[in-house]
Formats: structure tokens, C-alpha cells, sequence
């Protein structure tokens, strides 16, 4: 189950208005199935970066970041399956450099809201932590919110 809206209405508004390195475009706007969030610069030594953000109807959502260096990491807020009940709570963060689904190193997340507004300000912000620190240790360090 999707949840356009918010993708297109409040998500797509807060990165306009937050973050001048991005450009938030819809994936295919006759059947939309996330936002796709270009940036002209990546973290650390990435000269390019783009984040696709899906949300659903029962506001589980992913934030997953790619970049020109092949660093992958991720939010996510849904339900675990399997080998992922470990991790407490829903929310959770899969770390770089290969945003891995190895339940050893999947984390809990520190964003704990789950509003689409908070949760959007809580990534870029950390987004924008590691970019001006040129690290990534701040991806996960936040404080609820962020």
C-alpha cells in the first residue's frame, strides 16, 4: 500500500524548503511508487547522491540513500520479519557503506517519530550533519527528534 499525499504534498514541500543541494521528483508520475530526491553533491568524496522515499498507508516509510561512491544507507520504520526481531521497534537504520539487511548490523534508528513531516526534518538533518562533517558517524547519532 502506497501513501501519495504526503510524498507529493509535505515530504516533497520540507526538502524544497530545507535542502538547496536537492531536486524531489515523483518516479513516475502516472503510477508513483516513491520520490526520488537527487542531490548535487554526496557525503564525503560522492559527487552526486539521491534519497527514494516510499511510504505507505500505514506510514511505514524508507529513506534509502545512494551515491556516485556506491555508499548505501538507510531509515526505515516497518515491520521485521524473520531474522530482524531483535532490533527494538519498528524503526531502524541500515548503515553504510552497503546499507546491509545482516541482523548484526542492522541498528535501531534514532528517529522515533513517525509523522511524515518529523521524519523527513530528522533525515535531512542528519543528511546535512555528516555532509558539513564529511562523516559518516552523525547518520544515526541524533537525539529524538533529530
Amino acid at each position: 500500500m502506497r501513501k501519495y499525499p504526503p510524498l507529493q504534498m509535505s515530504v516533497r514541500g520540507i526538502i524544497e524548503e530545507m535542502e538547496p543541494l536537492a531536486t524531489p521528483e515523483l518516479n513516475d508520475y502516472l503510477n508513483p511508487s516513491a520520490l526520488e530526491v537527487a542531490f548535487d553533491d554526496g557525503l564525503c568524496d560522492a559527487d552526486e547522491a539521491k534519497i527514494e522515499i516510499q511510504w505507505t498507508t500505514r506510514d511505514d516509510y524508507k529513506f534509502h540513500y545512494t551515491d556516485t561512491d556506491e555508499i548505501n544507507f538507510r531509515w526505515g520504520k516497518h515491520p521485521h520479519g524473520g531474522d530482524y526481531v531483535h532490533v527494538p521497534g519498528l524503526e531502524h537504520y541500515h548503515p553504510p557503506p552497503d546499507a546491509s539487511s545482516d541482523p548484526d548490523e542492522v541498528k535501531a534508528s534514532c528517529i522515533r517519530q513517525t509523522p511524515e513531516a518529523l521524519v523527513t526534518r530528522a533525515v535531512l538533518k542528519l543528511w546535512r550533519v555528516a555532509y558539513h562533517t564529511d562523516s559518516y558517524a552523525p547518520l544515526n547519532a541524533g537525539h529524538n527528534p533529530p
